[in-house]
């Protein structure tokens, strides 16, 4: 599932390391971020590109399970001085809600995304969430991209709106949860939300709903995907990033680009989030087989089946 040749995919976003508990365990200073997860993820289906920023204390290890992933590493910024991003936090048994202990930026606190000219060109391109003017300095920087999909969050709707929302007129897809939809929108009706997003300049968005799996909208269309059920959830930590991957990853590997294609897409980022979900940091994830997703696919597919109604 993996293809060789120039990277048609990049990814913008954080490296880190973080600290995590879980009422099922805990990590310390596990490989981490948002180009970390979804990179991994995207892997299996084409041959990604990450743009963030490490120190010199970032592990070896790390960097070797990247590279073993095929992932194209021109773009990661090593500032051998500096120290890398940090995330501390925990969960309790409610598993959709992080509490955050310590955040240290550190070398990513001055992160400015550089992209390398080989990587200018790329079709596909996912603007992780961090500062929206981040996020438009990368755009301002590539040239054309067939896809271009925005991540965000609460914080940056409540604090830089304006700019996040020059980001998302420039973006062919909006990807968000439930909740930072409707602060968006001011509206609790998510249908609402998605059309309203729609008219900022969009041609999709996808509203991530956690448990409860996520719903897709496009001007003519309406999808509704659920998640996967799992009956151990050890670690939610990256599972958005994941799917975030999973999703654009499969479209860049792709032969058509159509509705069919976005919706098949969408159950492949449900299916590796949850396997993000089953162990802590990449445990899980960065060592899937190509019949480990396909079999979970086609159980999503199984489970939402029902024959015509007759009345």
């Amino acid at each position: 599932m993996k293809s060789a040749g120039p990277s048609k995919m990049l990814i913008v976003g954080s490296v880190a390391l973080d600290n995590v508990r879980t009422p099922f365990g805990e990590v310390v200073e596990a490989l981490g971020g948002s180009c970390s997860y979804a990179s991994v993820s995207a892997s299996y289906f084409t041959k990604p590109a990450i743009i963030a920023v490490v120190g010199g204390d970032f592990p070896q290890k790390y960097r070797s399970l990247l590279e073993k992933h095929r992932i194209d590493l021109s773009g990661l910024q090593v500032v051998p001085e500096g120290k890398t991003f940090r995330w501390r936090g925990y969960y309790e048994y409610d598993m959709n809600q992080a509490h955050t202990l310590e955040t240290r930026l550190n070398v990513f606190g001055d992160f400015h995304p550089v992209i390398p000219p080989q990587l200018r060109k790329a079709s596909y391109v996912l603007l992780g969430n961090i500062d929206p003017d981040l996020q438009y300095e990368v755009l301002d920087q590539l040239e054309s991209p067939r896809l271009a999909l925005v991540d965000t969050m609460n914080y940056w709707i409540e604090g830089k709106q304006e700019q996040l929302l020059r980001v998302m007129k420039r973006c062919h897809l909006v990807l968000l949860n439930d909740a930072e939809a409707r602060q968006l929108c001011d509206t609790p009706n998510l249908q609402k939300a998605a059309r309203q997003i729609l008219k900022m300049g969009p041609e999709r968005v996808i509203i991530k709903k956690g448990e409860h799996g996520c719903l897709m909208f496009s001007k003519d269309n309406y999808f509704s995907a659920p998640a996967y059920p799992l009956e151990v959830i050890k670690d939610p930590t990256g599972a958005g990033d994941t799917f975030a991957g999973g999703f654009l990853g499969y479209i860049a590997g792709a032969r058509r680009l159509n509705e069919s294609t976005f919706r098949k897409a969408v159950i492949v980022g449900t299916a590796m989030a949850s396997f993000t979900v089953e162990e802590f940091s990449l445990e899980r994830l960065a060592r899937l087989k190509k019949e480990d997703i396909v079999k979970r696919c086609r159980e999503l597919k199984d489970q939402t089946h029902f024959p015509r109604v007759e009345l």
